[in-house]
């Protein structure tokens, strides 16, 4: 069995990714952290946002990080402490809404998921296998979604899809080989 240090979580909604970044988390140490980047700013979004709470026992202390989730990051990992972020889709949906630059945003996420210097999963949506959004906002966000999740899969260790709850690990993976005959 392979042990990762930084480790992206992706799925669509309700698909179970939360659940598997908490066993994940659940699994690497006692001492935990959950960076929520949710804001309630409707009853809906405080139902769910307590949902996730009720998910989480007693050992689990949170920070909330709407907007400067690299900063939180840096200042929550160490060896020994697991930090799980949820979600990194809330969170590139604050910035852009906050009429932050997301390019810099994600430079700024990036390298705080570099340094990290103990275990870190990250939590993200992956929106681009839906229909094409009909608002010039919405495709601008899916695709810098779809850049942000690109990114950070690449500073992580492993990256796992879920998808009716089930795991699949996309990276590391087996190399793949085409045969031309």
């Amino acid at each position: 069995m392979s042990i990762y240090r930084r480790v992206l979580v992706l799925g669509g909604a309700r698909s179970g990714k939360s659940r598997t970044a908490l066993q994940l988390a659940e699994s690497a140490s006692t001492e935990r952290i959950y960076i929520a980047t949710a804001q309630a700013f409707d009853g809906e979004m405080r139902e769910r946002i307590a949902q996730h709470q009720a998910e989480r026992d007693g050992s689990w202390r949170t920070v909330d990080a709407p907007l400067d989730l690299p900063q939180a990051v840096q200042a929550q990992t160490a060896p020994g402490k697991a930090v799980l972020v949820d979600c990194l889709t809330l969170w590139l949906s604050n910035i852009v809404l906050a009429d932050h630059d997301p390019a810099r945003e994600a430079d700024r996420l990036v390298q705080a998921v570099r340094d990290a210097p103990g275990p870190l999963i990250l939590v993200s949506n992956e929106v681009g296998q839906g229909i094409v959004p009909s608002t010039p906002l919405g495709r601008t966000f899916r695709d810098e979604q779809g850049r942000l999740n690109q990114r950070i899969a690449e500073a992580c260790d492993a990256v796992v899809f879920v998808a009716a709850g089930c795991p699949i690990l996309l990276r590391p993976a087996p190399p793949l080989q085409l045969r031309l005959e």
